[in-house]
């Protein structure tokens, strides 16, 4: 039993040299579990003796000579390093369709916020009220729009203290976010984000519908779409679309688009919210509804049976 209880001390002591150092201190602006490089000599000698123990590890990549790295390091933050700008975007949202009809303005998109590929969040709503008269929905990364958002709530405080009765018309806040996103361009930071902009303009008596782009370009039309949608919807749209459609015609006319887009973006889900603005103001952005699929068509059943080494 000695000779077992000397073993395991053994394997133990060297299970620990081999293991990676622990953490020694803790960063308050960071949390548990990280150490950055500088806040702590000892732990980054450990980590130093390590990586010099580490270093004759080849790297994965294969090349016509043989490299070698230093082992990585846990991810860290350092809370005084200089502010970075984004890149690419993460959490993102696809298509946002809209189109004019007799009385007002009908609005469509998804709950899906996709991290990379990975359909992650499901419930986020993409349309927001603006003010008395205005309906805002969104395309791409939620984190940008969440910035917009407060951008519009500081607009909307601002119109609210005036208290002249005047509100901004939708055109006002679809020509302020092309400023928003146009300066943005201008600075090499864009915001990750495609903005439809419905509305009933109280001033000229009629719907008001634009779209706008992330890096600020821009157009006004009767009928607009987002991301994939702009390829897939706005042909049903022009083949389709009257100026004396009823709510009806136009909500059967916003579903079969949206039934064309599921059917082909795989970063759509089968779950949306309809949003609709009249000259009474903008309605209640609806509760969460599926359209009927079908999935039955012959090309559906055996996708791969022209494709050979598909899967």
């Amino acid at each position: 039993s000695r000779f077992v209880v000397h073993t395991h001390n053994a394997f133990t002591e060297s299970k620990k040299k081999n293991m990676r150092p622990s953490r020694v201190s803790h960063s308050a602006s960071i949390g548990p579990g990280v150490v950055p490089r500088g806040v702590d000599p000892d732990y980054d000698a450990e980590v130093a003796k390590e990586y010099e123990a580490r270093k004759h590890v080849a790297h994965h990549r294969k090349s016509e000579t043989t490299t070698f790295i230093k082992a990585g390091r846990p991810f860290s933050i350092d809370p005084n390093a200089p502010t970075t700008r984004t890149q690419t975007p993460y959490v993102t949202g696809t298509s946002v369709l809209a189109i004019k009809y007799k009385d007002g303005i009908l609005m469509a998109c998804d709950t899906l916020g996709c991290y990379g590929s990975t359909k992650r969040y499901k419930n986020i709503q993409r349309m927001k009220t603006v003010g008395k008269h205005t309906i805002v929905g969104f395309t791409g990364e939620l984190s940008d729009f969440d910035y917009i958002s407060t951008l519009l709530d500081e607009l909307e405080m601002a119109d609210f203290c005036q208290d002249d009765e005047c509100p901004r018309t939708p055109k006002e806040i679809y020509n302020y976010l092309v400023r928003v996103m146009y300066n943005r361009r201008n600075k090499f930071d864009p915001l990750w984000n495609s903005l439809v902009v419905s509305g009933w303009d109280y001033v000229e008596k009629k719907p008001f519908l634009g779209c706008v782009g992330m890096i600020g370009q821009h157009y006004v039309d009767d009928h607009v779409a987002t991301g994939f949608g702009n390829h897939l919807a706005r042909p049903l749209f022009r083949e389709s679309w009257k100026e004396d459609m009823t709510e009806q015609e136009a909500e059967k006319l916003l579903k079969s688009a949206l039934l064309s887009c599921v059917m082909r973006d795989k970063m759509m889900m089968n779950k949306f919210q309809l949003s609709k603005v009249t000259a009474d103001g903008p309605g209640e952005i609806s509760e969460p509804f599926a359209i009927e699929t079908r999935w039955g068509y012959e090309s559906y059943v055996n996708p791969t049976k022209f494709a050979p080494g598909a899967w």
